[in-house]
Parts: structure tokens; C-alpha cells; sequence
């Protein structure tokens, strides 16, 4: 967690220039008097919440008042206080009973359903990546601010969701779930999947993918099915892919080169799967070709 410098000296010094008492700063951030004056005497801080409050109150940018350490980026719970919400009031962002997925996340203990991240993401103003990349954060894997806060889909829901957000550029429209469905069964030979359950798989209410299945999403989305595997080197390895086959779709490059991806880099073997890709991607858009599949 990367929280913001509280300086007791400078609060109680904009409070004293502009003729507040520690009751009205109270007041105005919902909390007693007795409280500001334990934050000013230095034996307690504000709740990470409260302190977009007080920026507001004293009409100061939040990073200017209470910056954080250079270089620090912020996980969850610090994109949470920032939007100057507890984790109790997050319930009724994403619509459930409890705070539990929140508090979950935060604590780095399991990660948020895709349904629950673009509430969340507005709510706290941010682009679902970054959402995504300060979870990250929380889980202990640090993701640079210049990654653009692409972390890497691990659960079925999230590489779905991914693959409809990042595999259909411009003007092209993502297939509906009855469309998945209706292309994974045609790939399988039978129905081995319904619009419902596609929907289940995409929602994150069902976990649960059957070979078959993996394999006809990989048909559907042109992408490994490598990709539908629980390994996070492949998952980012097919992400790294899918960027680069966005550009090529894109025409910024012609061809698909190896780029680091840290320890790991992309195998040969994805490599060559991701050249021939995109060789077929060339020859569709040739005139006279098919167009794509989807």
C-alpha cells in the first residue's frame, strides 16, 4: 500500500490561517473536535478517506497536500480513499450485501469478479486498468504507472472479458454471448455450451471450463488456447500477443517481433504461432479474401 503523507504541522497551520476551529474542520470531514486535535498533536491519522475531504475543504489538489512518496503507485485501498469512500461504502457500489469482495481484494486475498470492476472503476474515477493494476498492487505484484495498468487476465471471466475488449479495433463489434455459443458449438461438432453459460463464464458465476469449450473460445477469439490455461507466464505471454496483433490490425507493424517480457520472454513456440497469425491476418485482407470469421 502506498498511503499519503499526513503533515499534522501543515493542517494545523492552514487550519489556524484561515481562523478555523478544530470543531468546524470536524464538521466539515465528519468527525469530533477531539479528533482533529489528536490528528494535529500527532497520536493519531485520518482514515485514508478522509483526506480527499480535507483537501477539498482547505480547496487544495489532494497529491499537492497529501502526496505520496516519489514513485509509489497506488493499490486498491488507496484508489478507494482517494475517491473518499470506506470499504463498508462500497457495498453499495457494486450492489452486494457486504463490503466482502472489496475487503477481499484490498487484502490481497481473492480478486474482483469482472461485473463488480467497472462499477467500481467509475465510482473511484479511474479507467478499468488502472482498477486492475492497483489490484495487482494489492496482491503483491507490482505494476509500473507506464504499463498502462495491463495486468494479466487470469480467471476465465477475466481473459473473456479481456478478449472482448482488446481483440475487436475500430468499428468492429464483439459477438454477443449467443454468438460465442453458437461458434463453440459449430467448432465442437455439438452443443456443448449454451448462451446462458457463456454468460455464466463471462460474469465469473461459473469457473468451470471444459476442454471442448476452451477450445472452441480460442477458435471464436483467434487466439492460442494456451491462452485458456492456469498459468500466468502464458497468460501474459498471449496478452503480450494480443498487443501486438492489435497493432498489426492497426498497421503500426508488419510483423510480429520478440519483446521482452522480463524473466520469461515469449517462447519460440507462441513466437511462431503469433508470425503465422498474422500471415493469415495479411492474406484476408488481400482483395477477393474471406473476411474474418467474426
Amino acid at each position: 500500500m502506498a498511503p499519503r503523507r499526513f503533515d499534522r504541522d501543515r493542517v494545523r497551520a492552514l487550519r489556524r490561517a484561515r481562523d478555523i476551529t478544530q470543531s468546524e474542520l470536524g464538521d466539515a470531514v465528519g468527525v469530533g473536535d477531539s479528533t482533529v486535535a489528536s490528528w494535529e498533536l500527532g497520536s493519531s491519522t485520518p482514515d485514508g478517506e478522509k483526506l480527499p475531504l480535507l483537501a477539498r475543504f482547505f480547496g487544495l489538489p489532494l497529491d499537492d497536500l497529501f502526496p505520496r512518496r516519489s514513485g509509489e503507485q497506488p493499490d486498491l485501498a488507496d484508489l478507494r480513499c482517494d475517491a473518499g469512500y470506506s470499504q463498508y461504502q462500497t457495498r453499495e457500489l457494486i450492489g452486494t450485501k457486504s463490503s466482502g469482495p472489496v475487503a477481499n481484494a484490498e487484502r490481497g486475498k481473492r480478486r474482483l469478479s469482472p461485473k463488480f470492476q467497472g462499477p467500481l472503476a467509475k465510482a473511484y474515477g479511474v479507467p478499468i486498468e488502472e482498477l486492475l493494476a492497483a489490484q495487482e498492487r494489492s496482491f503483491g505484484i507490482e505494476v509500473p504507472a507506464a504499463s498502462g495498468g495491463s495486468s494479466v487476465p487470469r480467471s476465465v471471466a477475466e481473459k473473456i472479458t479481456y478478449l472482448l475488449e482488446h481483440s475487436y479495433p475500430g468499428a468492429q463489434t464483439p459477438p454477443s454471448d449467443a454468438e460465442i455459443a453458437r461458434a463453440v458449438n459449430e467448432h465442437a461438432g455439438g452443443q456443448v455450451i449454451t448462451e446462458t453459460g457463456v454468460r455464466k463464464l463471462r460474469t465469473g458465476d461459473d469457473a468451470e471450463l471444459p476442454p471442448l469449450v476452451a477450445s472452441g473460445l480460442a477458435e471464436v477469439f483467434d487466439v492460442s488456447p494456451l491462452f485458456f490455461q492456469p498459468d500466468d507466464t502464458v497468460a501474459r505471454q498471449v496478452v503480450e500477443g494480443l498487443r501486438l496483433l492489435a497493432a498489426v490490425r492497426t498497421g503500426a507493424v508488419g510483423r510480429v517481433a520478440a519483446r521482452g517480457l522480463g524473466p520469461e520472454g515469449m517462447s519460440d513456440e507462441l513466437l511462431s504461432f503469433l508470425n503465422q497469425v498474422v500471415e493469415e491476418m495479411a492474406d484476408r485482407e488481400k482483395p477477393g479474401a474471406d473476411g474474418p470469421g467474426h
